[in-house]
Parts: structure tokens; C-alpha cells; sequence
């Protein structure tokens, strides 16, 4: 079949269902209006209030998602408690239920786990609040609501403040990396805090990113200038007030528990044998959402490459193995210091090279009672298409620093299990007793999730090996595990 081939098809595809729609007017105007007839026949009282009070930007991302599909969003009047959850005003909203789309507004928020069928064109699970890592409560009250959300309206900027010792800004914040790598762009030293401590009766999370003003290639006065335009910016970006001493209770600002940060400099595998969607969510995240510097390089044409260039490499899910040549140019790479951050089925060859020695968990599945014609939906079933699970998280490691909670929803589609690592510790991130949250997966596949890990470390010569069975940007709209990705390019000298 060839290429224009397929387009003629397309086309006719398209213009055929036109005409039908002509013939069929009346009959979709009328199933269009008892649709939103019986929407506002079902029982849509009270509200949905869902919200992060350590992340504005991405709860807003979520807002702004919601807005984009005529969904209304007010603000919230006075912080609320929920089930245990607090809900801050300016970092939390509600949604009414009782407004055009709220069948819309269902299917966003619903969590489901049983289903008709087994088999699934496309994902199983679609639930937003767990996709962004949201506190969120569908028995909400009203009363509760302010004004309208109102995406234009800048935020009231805090007055600028002046240091001759150092700023503090939590890591929590969806674009807090977005200003990390512009500060670090501009030959600012930084570090990161591997331990809490609490200063001034202020308490600071593992993650915590300290900006020193001495000894510093710019002035006290450019370094406030440079902070305080990040702040106006870039919406969730919190610089705490002036710190005055390096004392705290818990670990000294100017202790070997603050670790300096060095610029990433990240190369993108691209090309043959490797997924584009999944390089292209990569690309996204960097380039689009973070403005970070990012260089394409063409498996075909890496030997032809000076990677000293780079300290990061990552590698999209992949079509098989690449060349053996492709293999020993990247253990050379990362043997002499780089950060190789692998995917979903690119951990199959990165174990079997040992760059990243893995324990996969294999599963005995045989075909009992099957007929020939049962075949393919036997096997269609035992897919995970995409579905949402729990993983219980050890904040205390890098690749967890900015994550407000324990538990961290994960998004799956693929049946790679890989065995915990005997050292705890080695184990920041595991699938829980019950992990399944949202969407469909089978019983067996269920079973063998089951305490897996879906990250594992290695330390590999100089540098480090870092490996993700899950992608952690689908589909762009991903937010909660985007931080895990940014964690593993800033942290992984840490790890």
C-alpha cells in the first residue's frame, strides 16, 4: 500500500463521513439535545474541590485544563479541611456539578476498576486529579465557592527582598527546574538539600534548593533582580523571605548535606528503533514546558558524536536493541561520568548489557480452554492498555524530593515487572499491596505488579544508570510524574 494510497483513503474516509452526517442531521440534533436533557435529569448537587498547597502551578495546570473544556472553576472563599485533607485558598478550587458538561466533568474525575470488556482500543483510565498528583474530594460544598477562576489575572506579586547571605526555595513547584536551570544557566552556584531542617520556625523538605549570594560570579543585587523575575514568571515559584544565617535546626546551609548542582546538558535519543511518541513527550516536557536546552541525536548517527558534550543521555522506549557499536559508545559515555536515564522497554537491553542489572519478574500465563477463535481476545486481555496504580514512596531519596506525599498515582501501559532490589533502600518507589486505582488490568498482570518497582539506580564507573518502567510524561498531560524525570537529570549524582 503506498503513502498516497493511504492518503486518498483517508480523505475519503473523511468526506464520506460529512455526507453522512448531512443525511443524519436531525437525528444527531436530537440525540445531542436529549443528551444535555438528561444530563440536568441526574443528580448533580454540590461541588468537586481538589487542589495541592505546595504546587500552584500545576494546580492551576489542571484548572486551566478544565477551563479549556467549558468547565466552570471558581476559587475557593477560606481554607478548607476535607477527609483530612487541606485545601488552602489560592492553591485549591471547586467545580460545580450542576452545570452543562457535567457528564464531562464525571468522567474526568471518576475512578473505575470494573468493566464489561477486557479488551480497550485505547487507555482505561483517564482520571485528571490522580494524572496530576491532586488532593482532591467529590463532596464538596458550594458554600464554599468564591469567584470565578480567571486564568488572566496575574498573581499579587510579593515585594522584592534583599539578602547579603542566601535565598531558600522549596523544589515542590512544577516549574521550580524551569528557574533551577535558568539560574544555573546564568553561572549561579546552587545547592540542594539532601535532609529537612527548619529555619526561623519555618520547616524545609528534603529537595530544598538554597541560592548562596557570596562568592558568586554576579552581584548580591543581580542575584535578587534574576530570583525575583523567576517569581513573577513562573506561577508556584516560591522564594522564601531573606535568609540571615547559614544556623538552622537540622543541617547547616554551609554542611556537606547541601549539594551543589550542576547545569544539565541532555541529549534525546531519536531515530530508528526508537518510539516517537514516547521521544516526542520527552522533547515536550524539556523544550516546551521547561525550556531547557535539548539536542536530538539520531541513533544512526551517534557514533559519529562527541558525547562529552553532554552529562545527560536519555533513551525513549525502544524497538528491540540498538547496534552493539551504539551499546559500548554509551557504557564508555556513562563509564566517565554521564547520567544514562532509560525507558519502559529500553531496560530490557540496558539490563542485558549490564549498565543497569535488573531482575525481571516473568509470568506463566498458558491458554487453558482457549480456542483458536478465542485467541486474540485471550491475548488482547492480558495487555495493560493504560491504567493508573499506587506506589508507596521514600521521600527521602533524590528521585522523590518534591513530592508533598507518600503515595504517588503512576501511569502503566506495559507488563514489564522487575523485582525489588534486596537493598531497601535501593527501592525508593514500589508498587503498593493493592496498587490498582483507576482502569482495567487482568488478574495475573494484577498479581505480578504487585510490590515491583517501576525505577531502579545503578552506579555505573563514574556516572549513573537510571531506569523507568512507566512513562512518566503520557500524553503531555501527565503532570504528577513529570517531577521523577526532572529529578533523575538534576539529582542523579546524588542517588
Amino acid at each position: 500500500m503506498t503513502f498516497p494510497f493511504t492518503i486518498r483513503n483517508q480523505f475519503t474516509a473523511g468526506i464520506s463521513t460529512l455526507k453522512a452526517a448531512v443525511s443524519m442531521r436531525q437525528e444527531i440534533l436530537d440525540y445531542h439535545k436529549k443528551f444535555y436533557a438528561d444530563a440536568r435529569k441526574e443528580n448533580n448537587n454540590g461541588a468537586i474541590i481538589f487542589g495541592d498547597y505546595t504546587d500552584a502551578g500545576r494546580t492551576d495546570a489542571l484548572a486551566d485544563i478544565l477551563m479549556r473544556h467549558k468547565i466552570e472553576v471558581r476559587s475557593l472563599k477560606n481554607d478548607v479541611t476535607k477527609n483530612g485533607k487541606t485545601y488552602k485558598k489560592d492553591y485549591a478550587y471547586i467545580v460545580p456539578k450542576n452545570q452543562k458538561n457535567s457528564r464531562l466533568i464525571k468522567a474526568m474525575f471518576e475512578k473505575r476498576t470494573t468493566f464489561q470488556d477486557s479488551l480497550f482500543y485505547d487507555i482505561s483510565a483517564w482520571t485528571f486529579p490522580l494524572a496530576f498528583d491532586m488532593d482532591y474530594d467529590e463532596n464538596a460544598s458550594l458554600s464554599d465557592a468564591g469567584d470565578s477562576y480567571d486564568n488572566s489575572t496575574p498573581s499579587i506579586a510579593a515585594n522584592q527582598e534583599y539578602s547579603d547571605y542566601g535565598y531558600l526555595l522549596s523544589w515542590n513547584g512544577y516549574n521550580t527546574p524551569k528557574a533551577i536551570n535558568q539560574i544555573l544557566e546564568r553561572d549561579i552556584r546552587i545547592k540542594v538539600a539532601m535532609k529537612p531542617f527548619t529555619l526561623d520556625g519555618k520547616k524545609y523538605d528534603y529537595g530544598t534548593i538554597f541560592v548562596p549570594v557570596q562568592n558568586q560570579s554576579k552581584s548580591p543585587k543581580e542575584i535578587s533582580d534574576l530570583l525575583y523575575n523567576l517569581y513573577l514568571k513562573n506561577k508556584g515559584i516560591y522564594f522564601t523571605p531573606p535568609v540571615k544565617t547559614g544556623l538552622t535546626e537540622g543541617i547547616d546551609l554551609g554542611s556537606r548535606q547541601f549539594r551543589a548542582l550542576t547545569l544539565p546538558k541532555v541529549a534525546l535519543l531519536i531515530g530508528d528503533g526508537v518510539n516517537p511518541y514516547d521521544a516526542g513527550e520527552i522533547w515536550h516536557l524539556l523544550d516546551q514546558r521547561y525550556d531547557m536546552v535539548v539536542t536530538k541525536i539520531d541513533v544512526n548517527d551517534i557514533n559519529r558524536k562527541d558525547l562529552s558534550r553532554y552529562n545527560t543521555i536519555i533513551v525513549p522506549a525502544t524497538y528491540g536493541s540498538p547496534e552493539n557499536e551504539v551499546v559500548d559508545q554509551l557504557k564508555e559515555w556513562t563509564r566517565a561520568g554521564g547520567t544514562l536515564i532509560g525507558y519502559r522497554s529500553a531496560l530490557r537491553w540496558m539490563s542485558s548489557s549490564k549498565l543497569l542489572p535488573l531482575t525481571f519478574k516473568s509470568i506463566d500465563n498458558p491458554a487453558n480452554n482457549i480456542t483458536f477463535e478465542q485467541r486474540s481476545d485471550f491475548y488482547g486481555a492480558q495487555n495493560i492498555g493504560g491504567a493508573i496504580f499506587e506506589t508507596q514512596l521514600d521521600r527521602s531519596h533524590p528521585i522523590a524530593f518534591g513530592f508533598k506525599d507518600d503515595q504517588l498515582p503512576m501511569f502503566r501501559n506495559t507488563r514489564l515487572f522487575i523485582e525489588p532490589h534486596s537493598d531497601s533502600f535501593r527501592n525508593p518507589i514500589r508498587y503498593t499491596d493493592n496498587p490498582l486505582m483507576s482502569g482495567y488490568i487482568s488478574d495475573l498482570n494484577l498479581e505480578a505488579l504487585k510490590n515491583t518497582v517501576p525505577f531502579q539506580h545503578n552506579n555505573y564507573g563514574r556516572g549513573d544508570v537510571i531506569g523507568f518502567t512507566d512513562n512518566t510524561q503520557f500524553r503531555a498531560f501527565w503532570y504528577g510524574t513529570n517531577k521523577l524525570l526532572m529529578n533523575a537529570i538534576f539529582f542523579a549524582e546524588e542517588m
